[in-house]
């Protein structure tokens, strides 16, 4: 379902092949590239500019420690302090340190707006006319919730610490004094000359000076930065290489490298080396990058350049920020409320007690209490006294609650062992407590495809050969079985032991030699590549430069056509039992725009034989006529593609030695040119590949991480849309795409050309109607997708540039600088805004219009592009996002979404240390959100309704007590009750709600993923849920504290006495409280377990008993004015009359809840609700079956997906014969990396 490119912007289109950055471009390139620029018009003046020779900012000697701390080096820190502007190699995550923690930690604490509150409260309370409680009330539990929070702070930052320390203490080697001597990564500085061995992770950005390989040639891997575990290759220079070998070479090395300033370009370094009077070019080439691992290579030395922060990989992170959740921010505003709420009271109550004090107060005389105060002022007091009273509206423990539930939740996350990832020992990790409820309410997923939807495994599944397809499990008589058993490579002593294939009927044809087509499509594969072969402990080992690659040439060797060594202009190969070694004319490397690479082989008999491999709409157009088996093999391809197999096609021709002689010359010609070398070697190539003969074709599975599908399937029943941000190619995003689901054929797929035009028509339908549009005006968007069905979205870097509008800032400081300010259009010119709110509109439009499509793919993207499409739809929609990623070029994406998902297990740790949680497969994202991420936002959502609720019940007896106290900041309660209610009497029944609770077990949260919606939507917790909380808390508080007011008026005890004095109320009071507030949340727990049953049992047990001691005789003796309710509970409680009273009260104040809970489950019950009745019976069911495959065999719908590298292969690197010439035996002893065989006989078709 490919569709042809309409490039309708010709040349002015962006290349859909190349990383575009959009302003860490060096000021040197820029100069060139604006070159070619419109410049003003002749006629318009500007002033003159100072033209600045080019020049690079960044200096770095070789050998000389002193040289960077040169004045001319330094910059200004603060005031006059000053420091090199080079980094040191430490690198710093941690917050705190033994002098700063206690002072930064209790800042940090008193920027929350209620600790503050408390904290101002405290100092109320010491103030003798204003105190209507003892300071102690407000002291510990503030004194509590600071330390807990502070121990939990300190317990974060230590584990940053330890990861730093072991990142900076880890050893390398560095040439000091002379010699090499081990030192540490954070004792490194820029300059340094250090010495890395084999499997050592590169400590920072360093320039390759000399290799145990020949030419330095030095292998790394790059699954740090890019998730990508193939290896890539560098080279130093040949000066470097040639005398810097020994030690004391290097140590007498004082070369000066003037390079560009430190960036986060991946893919570029620009440079000069200025040693002994002479200058040498360097680019990215001749870098290590710090975070990359050296492989394949004993030894090599370099010059460290960039160090620390400066390097490319830390200029990659992109900012810290400092994530909070909404429920977070949701809180704070209710908070907020409650203050507002709060002063609206206490001001309303002291208005009264000023009238109250005049008109009854002052002429009472037993009243009279000598102060002389007058009614205004004792008002003022009365304020201040009730802002007191009434603080625990806020609940200081509120804070410290929240904080335990989401520590309790990580653990749960921690110790989940169906988030376990056994095969690497990786366990679920959770690196934040302070975002889990969040993972519920998430409404779009980025995801990086290479490692964390693919495994970067390919593996060579199926092919055609001749017109015959093969592949499916076959006997080696050819019968088709169901199952079958993997082929047993016993009689290939060079086999690769892991390749699984289960054509026996393919090994049987080969083996028997007597298909001429089976034995050259193989020996095809064996020669036509750019892999490097080593020799390590009797047995051979692939480097590719692609897994494609890799996975091709190991199926030739199962297949008995083994790879084993090669030259600058040889290659040998075992067929079968018999080595022969083929003279390579040429190598026609693979390139984005060829999308096919040839070799030109003499055979052992002399022919001239041109074998060429590559994506079959290349192939097809340049195929002979005469070419057999088009249509079959054509059949074959739709297949592998319906099944989202990577394709290759490959085909063969004999050229005549006149032919090649003549085609020779050119190419030699072409090789030398000048300019444009690359367009005429293309030319050249084109000249030869043509009148192609087909042999067959390879289906390539890139071998996606198990369980992709199925889990982008749920998620996506969840309401929650998939993103994939790659640097990968067009054409292997898409086909992943395909093979995860998220792809379909049923999907209209619109691509960068689609995408711009729709974009600038709505915006000249704008600009023509600028009465209809105009800033600030809310209007709803027009969709840009009227047709019925499904569509897709697929955009490259370079038009996501273009529609973004994102230029190059610096290109516009250097055409500024060049011509003086220009001022802004005023005319409409399409490619570029006009203003500010047109460029802001056209990112509104993107987003509206990626919004409407079912996926959306965004390839060859730079990290910082990944992190602005995540902030555009954060900035836009308004909505939650999830980013996950396993490299260092998806940190900045995980970092700028709400929550950062790191990908643990392979090799890079990069995305991992700076993601909130972490795991092993992408397929736990719908455990770790449907599960985990529901259960938390339902519970913390319960959790804050009934927090707020019962405060507000517990608090608003004091304001129905002032109507009968003369307004005059009395407390209904006693003090101490006051002080234990929400640590003791009412905390642990709903921590542990907020820690247990569950509407349905895991299985059916999975089964069912519709129940997921209520988080996005927000619909548990939001301004509505706050005032039903506090109307509730009002309506219960008015119960408890009438009933008994009632109960107490005018009542006589069984002995003739009258317990209706303040005390025996205050008891009557508090007990009709506790057992309200704790049986409410009985009522609305759904999960009981023996620990909620005990802990709502054991805090109505607890405050019978700290009351009847507190209400003794003894501990009023010890302390007389601390305690003042001696024997009140006693005495109260033997009352029945009083104990019907709590009855009484309690049921009225819980019956409306239960009649409410009743009539919503039955009349109006929610997805949970109907789930949760229907429980029994889903759990009984066996699990659902699966649903049939999206793909049908046999729809013609072609998706070219071609098997190749990602960037260009090692041709260069072989015809150059760098990595295989021999030393001089003057440098040591001959290097035995190739194999040189004697020739044989080739066979002949």
């Amino acid at each position: 379902m490919s569709r042809q490119r309409a490039d309708s912007q010709g040349s002015l289109g962006p290349d859909d092949e190349v990383m575009p950055y959009s302003d860490d471009e060096t000021d040197d390139e820029l100069a060139v590239s604006s070159e070619g620029e419109a410049e003003e018009p002749p006629g318009v003046p500007h002033p003159p500019v100072e033209a600045k020779p080019s020049e690079m900012g960044w200096k770095v000697k070789a050998n000389d420690r002193p040289y960077h701390h040169l004045p001319e080096f330094q910059k200004k820190v603060f005031l006059c302090i000053k420091k090199s502007r080079y980094s040191g190699n430490a690198i710093k995550t941690y917050k705190y340190n033994v002098l700063t923690f206690l002072p930064l930690n209790l800042y940090e604490q008193f920027k929350r707006a209620a600790n503050l509150y408390f904290l101002a409260l405290l100092i109320l309370q010491i103030i003798p006319d204003i105190s209507t409680l003892p300071w102690y009330t407000t002291l510990i539990p503030l004194v509590v919730v600071l330390g807990i929070t502070a121990i939990k702070d300190l317990v974060d930052d230590l584990a940053r610490h330890r990861m730093d320390k072991e990142i900076n203490n880890r050893k390398c080697e560095v040439l000091l004094d002379g010699r090499f001597q081990e030192s540490k990564w954070r004792n490194i500085e820029v300059g340094d000359v250090v010495r890395l061995k084999k499997n050592d992770f590169i400590p920072a950005d360093i320039l390759l000076l000399s290799s145990s390989n020949p030419n330095s040639l030095c292998y790394v891997e790059t699954a740090e930065l890019d998730g990508e575990t193939n290896l890539k290759f560098k080279m130093g220079l040949r000066v470097t290489d040639e005398r810097l070998q020994e030690e004391r070479q290097l140590a007498e090395f004082d070369a000066l490298i003037e390079c560009e300033e430190p960036n986060n370009r991946l893919d570029k370094f620009m440079g000069t080396m200025l040693w002994q009077r002479e200058r040498y070019p360097l680019d990215l080439d001749n870098m290590l990058l710090r975070g990359c691992k050296v492989r394949n290579t004993e030894e090599c030395h370099g010059l460290v350049i960039f160090a620390g922060a400066d390097t490319k990989i830390m200029r990659n992170g992109g900012k810290t920020r400092f994530k909070r959740t909404k429920i977070d921010e949701l809180m704070n505003y209710m908070v907020y409320t409650i203050f507002v709420l709060l002063i609206l009271v206490a001001a309303g109550l002291a208005i009264g007690h000023t009238f109250w004090y005049e008109e009854i107060g002052s002429k009472a005389w037993y009243l009279y209490d000598a102060k002389g105060q007058d009614a205004s002022y004792r008002g003022f007091l009365s304020f201040w006294g009730y802002i007191i009273v009434l603080n625990t509206m806020v609940p200081i423990s509120l804070y410290v609650s929240v904080e335990v539930i989401r520590l309790g939740q990580s653990k749960f996350i921690n110790w989940d062992l169906q988030m376990y990832f056994a095969e690497k020992d990786t366990p679920a990790k959770a690196r934040t407590t302070t975002l889990n409820e969040q993972l519920g309410q998430i409404e779009y997923i980025f995801s990086d495809k290479t490692g964390t939807l693919t495994q970067n495994i390919m593996a060579f599944k199926k092919c055609t050969i001749a017109g015959r397809s093969y592949g499916t499990p076959t006997t080696a008589e050819g019968v088709t079985l169901d199952r079958g058993r993997p082929v047993d490579w016993s009689w290939n002593r060079h086999a690769d032991r892991k390749f699984q294939f289960m054509d026996h009927s393919l090994v049987a044809c080969v083996r028997s030699r007597k298909d001429k087509d089976a034995t050259e499509f193989f020996k095809l594969l064996s020669l036509c590549h750019t892999v490097m072969v080593e020799h390590k402990d009797g047995d051979l080992v692939y480097q590719a430069a692609s897994p494609d690659e890799g996975a091709l040439v190991t199926a030739a060797r199962n297949f008995g056509y083994v790879f084993l060594s090669r030259t600058q202009d040889t290659i040998t190969i075992k067929e079968m039992d018999q080595e022969s070694t083929y003279e390579m004319l040429a190598l026609l490397d693979f390139n984005s725009d060829r999308k096919r690479m040839s070799i030109i082989l003499k055979f052992p008999d002399g022919r001239i034989r041109l074998y060429c491999k590559g994506a079959d709409t290349v192939i097809y157009e340049r195929l002979s006529p005469n070419s057999r088996h088009k249509e079959t093999t054509q059949d074959a391809l739709d297949i592998f593609a319906n099944e989202t197999l990577r394709t290759l096609c490959l085909c063969y021709k004999d050229i005549s030695t006149d032919e090649f002689e003549a085609w020779s010359r050119k190419h030699k010609d072409a090789q030398v040119a000048m300019s444009d070398r690359d367009a005429a070697l293309d030319r050249v190539y084109e000249e030869i590949e043509n009148n192609l003969m087909l042999i067959g074709a390879t289906a390539i599975e890139d071998k996606l991480q198990d369980g992709v599908p199925e889990t982008i399937a749920k998620l996506a029943k969840a309401d929650i849309k998939i993103w994939v941000l790659t640097g990968d190619k067009k054409e292997t995003a898409e086909n992943i795409g395909y093979s995860c689901s998220l792809l379909s054929d049923d999907m209209q797929i619109h691509y960068g050309e689609d995408v711009n035009e729709k974009l600038r028509i709505r915006q000249a339908n704008r600009r023509n109607e600028p009465s209809t549009f105009r800033p600030g005006k809310k209007k709803p968007a027009e969709p840009f997708f009227t047709e019925p069905g499904k569509n897709a979205l697929i955009i490259t870097g370079g038009w996501l540039n273009e529609i973004l509008y994102e230029k190059k800032k610096k290109r516009r400081r250097l055409r500024l600088r060049r011509l003086g300010k220009r001022p802004q259009p005023t005319t409409p010119q399409d490619g570029q805004p006009m203003n500010d709110w047109e460029k802001e509109m056209r990112q509104i439009d993107f987003v509206n219009m990626a919004c409407e499509c079912e996926a959306v793919i965004c390839c060859r993207v730079t990290p910082k592009q990944k992190a602005n499409v995540v902030s555009l739809v954060k900035k836009y929609k308004k909505a939650v996002t999830l980013s996950i990623g396993d490299g260092a070029n998806d940190v900045n994406m995980i970092k700028t979404a709400d929550i950062g998902v790191g990908i643990s297990g392979q090799e890079g740790m990069q995305a991992v240390m700076s993601s909130d949680y972490a795991f092993a497969q992408f397929c736990y994202l719908q455990r770790l959100l449907l599960v985990h991420g529901r259960w938390s936002y339902i519970r913390m959502c319960k959790f804050l309704r009934f927090f707020f609720f019962k405060n507000f019940a517990f608090t608003l007896v004091h304001f129905w007590y002032s109507f009968f106290s003369g307004y005059s900041s009395q407390v209904a309660y006693e003090d101490w009750f006051i002080t234990l209610y929400n640590l003791c009497y009412s905390s642990l029944p709903v921590l542990l709600v907020g820690l247990l609770d569950q509407d349905v077990n895991d299985k059916l949260s999975l089964k069912f993923p519709k129940l997921y919606l209520p988080g996005q939507q927000g619909t548990l917790f939001n301004y509505r849920n706050f005032f039903i909380s506090l109307f509730h808390g009002i309506f219960v508080s008015l119960i408890i504290f009438f009933i008994p007011y009632g109960a107490f008026l005018q009542t006589m005890g069984q002995d003739g006495e009258a317990p209706s004095d303040y005390q025996s109320f205050a008891v009557v009071t508090a007990s009709s409280l506790i057992f309200t507030v704790n049986l409410q949340i009985s009522l609305d727990t759904s999960y009981w377990t023996f620990v909620n049953c005990f802990a709502v049992l054991g805090s109505i047990a607890i405050y019978f008993g700290i009351m009847f001691d507190i209400h003794s005789a003894g501990i009023h003796v010890l302390f007389p004015s601390a305690f003042t309710f001696t024997g009140v509970a006693s005495n109260a409680l033997r009352q029945p009359y009083l104990w019907l009273t709590i009855i009484l009260t309690v049921g009225i104040s819980l019956l409306p809840v239960i009649c409410i809970q009743f009539l919503h489950k039955t009349i109006w019950p929610s997805v949970g609700d109907k789930v949760q009745r229907n429980r029994k019976k889903y759990e009984m069911e066996e699990e659902e079956k699966k649903k049939p495959s999206a793909f049908q065999r046999g729809q013609r719908s072609r998706r070219s997906a071609y098997a190749f590298s990602h960037s260009r292969g090692y041709a260069d690197l072989i015809s150059s014969g760098r990595s295989i010439r021999r030393r001089p035996p003057a440098r040591g002893g001959p290097q035995d990396s190739i194999r040189e065989v004697p020739q044989r006989e080739a066979e002949n078709i």
